[in-house]
């Protein structure tokens, strides 16, 4: 009896031990936590803006570690501003529901409908149709395909639409992955790289478009005053911004693939004679193809001509429910197909991002950051916005590029209003600079699902990722000191 007792408490040791192991960053984040938030309030900043500061911290810590699933994180984050900054639970829940967050929830429906047209293999054969058999021209067209289809739809859609694209190509060259290494790490970078790159096309390419948007209009629009009427960011104006920054990239993404990797075969000639056989039995498109295309172009140009009046998330939603109402897609597809957690997790990071614009947390962390800066002579024009490319680019290695921008962009805003530059520039470098997330397999959607193909190792993304945000960042900088004061923004 006591040999079982004995036993039993060992087991119950046992398991206690690795529940704690296994939350140890919970813990630690709790206790960080708790040390900022007794300790003394930093001159300069007000008791609202620490405790605002120290949920943000403990959430990055748990964003990054997660010990716990990030939808839980969402729901702290909710009873936080509820519990230890004493808001109305009301406001607090008026605050989760902006455009932004139903232009998210509608873009992951739409996103949903549109994986289950399965047109993978129909998209494959008219890329190889437009660029030819030969390899690189291919990496082009897939590039340039997954980049504009990303910009509209979103990069994770894109990259599970396009995956089989490329597997396709490489299983039809051979069977054995190990003669195929090279080639099949170009096609599959061809899709995560253009999926990253063409997100920053259109507010429609990422949630972290979506919430700068967001943040301009909350922070700087006033319907009394005409001169804020530039902070009110339409669709076509995100265009004129950021679509060359992407067209730019595309054929030095090409380049830099082919000098990281060596692919085995100068061209798929075999591969593409097979694919047409399989087109053929496919048989051409059927009714409801042509209707789910229908339906996403007139989304697409609801998104463009009705933004300003109507709101992205509105138009969004409205494209969802025509694919729900005329039998498409199933609400049981929909619903076990759409994330519902990362609407939280965006909902959650967006209200906290305006309670530390709110509270002065924002201005407190700007003002700091500009202090760091002024010896370096880089807390203004190009040197800062330097600045705050590296910054963001660090930071969204190391959490979602959405809840990267929910937490810097208050910060870049705040940022502009005390140097004097003006907030579109730091908005607009912040949200797309977001996007250098090249490192790890896991920084980007797209990047964890062509991963997930087996071909690629983790050691590849750093290979060719450090390459890639060198350029990125060098082409976005450039932009913003020669292409931008075209369009007025100085």
């Amino acid at each position: 009896m006591l040999a079982d007792n004995a036993i039993k408490k060992f087991i119950n040791l046992r398991t206690l031990g690795h529940f704690i192991d296994d939350r140890r960053w919970l813990f630690v984040a709790f206790i960080i936590g708790a040390a900022l938030y007794i300790a003394p309030t930093p001159e300069g900043l007000s008791r609202e803006g620490q405790t605002v500061l120290v949920i943000s911290v403990v959430a990055v810590i748990l964003f990054v570690t997660e010990p716990i699933p990030l939808p839980s994180v969402a729901f702290m984050i909710v009873i936080a501003q509820i519990t230890l900054m004493g808001l109305e639970s009301s406001e607090v829940a008026r605050s989760l529901m902006s455009d932004s967050v139903l232009f998210i929830m509608g873009s992951l429906m739409l996103a949903v409908a549109i994986v289950k047209q399965k047109l993978d293999k129909r998209i494959a054969y008219l890329i190889v149709r437009a660029t030819g058999t030969g390899i690189y021209a291919i990496c082009v067209g897939i590039s340039f395909v997954c980049g504009v289809l990303a910009s509209i739809i979103g990069e994770h859609t894109v990259a599970a639409m396009m995956l089989p694209v490329a597997v396709t190509l490489v299983t039809l060259t051979s069977n054995n992955p190990k003669e195929v290494k090279g080639l099949a790490a170009v096609l599959l970078f061809s899709i995560s790289y253009g999926c990253a790159i063409g997100g920053i096309g259109t507010p429609s390419g990422g949630a972290r478009n979506a919430i700068m948007i967001g943040y301009w209009k909350d922070f700087f629009y006033d319907p009394t005053n005409p001169e804020t009427r530039q902070f009110l960011v339409d669709y076509v104006t995100w265009i004129k911004y950021a679509y060359p920054i992407f067209l730019a990239q595309l054929p030095l993404v090409t380049f830099i693939l082919f000098a990281a990797f060596k692919p085995e075969r100068k061209t798929l000639r075999r591969a593409v004679a097979k694919l047409r056989k399989q087109i053929e039995l496919q048989g051409p498109m059927k009714g409801s193809d042509w209707a789910s295309v229908a339906i996403f172009m007139a989304t697409l140009v609801g998104w463009v001509t009705m933004s300003e009046s109507v709101g992205l998330g509105t138009i969004a939603l409205m494209g969802a429910v025509f694919f729900l109402a005329v039998g498409l897609v199933p609400w049981n597809d929909m619903n076990s197909g759409v994330n519902w957690g990362v609407v939280w997790l965006y909902a959650a990071t967006i209200s906290l991002g305006v309670e530390m614009k709110a509270s002065g947390a924002a201005e407190w962390i700007a003002t700091s950051f500009l202090g760091l800066l002024g010896p370096m002579n880089m807390d203004h024009g190009l040197p800062l916005l330097a600045a705050y490319t590296g910054l963001t680019t660090v930071v969204t290695n190391t959490m979602s590029a959405g809840a990267a921008v929910a937490v810097l962009g208050p910060i870049a805003l705040r940022t502009a209003e005390i140097a004097n530059e003006n907030p579109l520039h730091l908005g607009f470098i912040t949200a797309i600079s977001s996007s250098f997330a090249y490192f790890t397999a896991a920084a980007h959607p797209a990047f964890t699902i062509v991963y997930a193909s087996g071909y690629l190792k983790a050691s590849d993304f750093f290979k060719v990722g450090w390459r890639m945000a060198i350029m990125s960042a060098a082409v976005l900088l450039l932009a913003a000191k020669f292409y931008w004061p075209l369009l007025g923004l100085s």
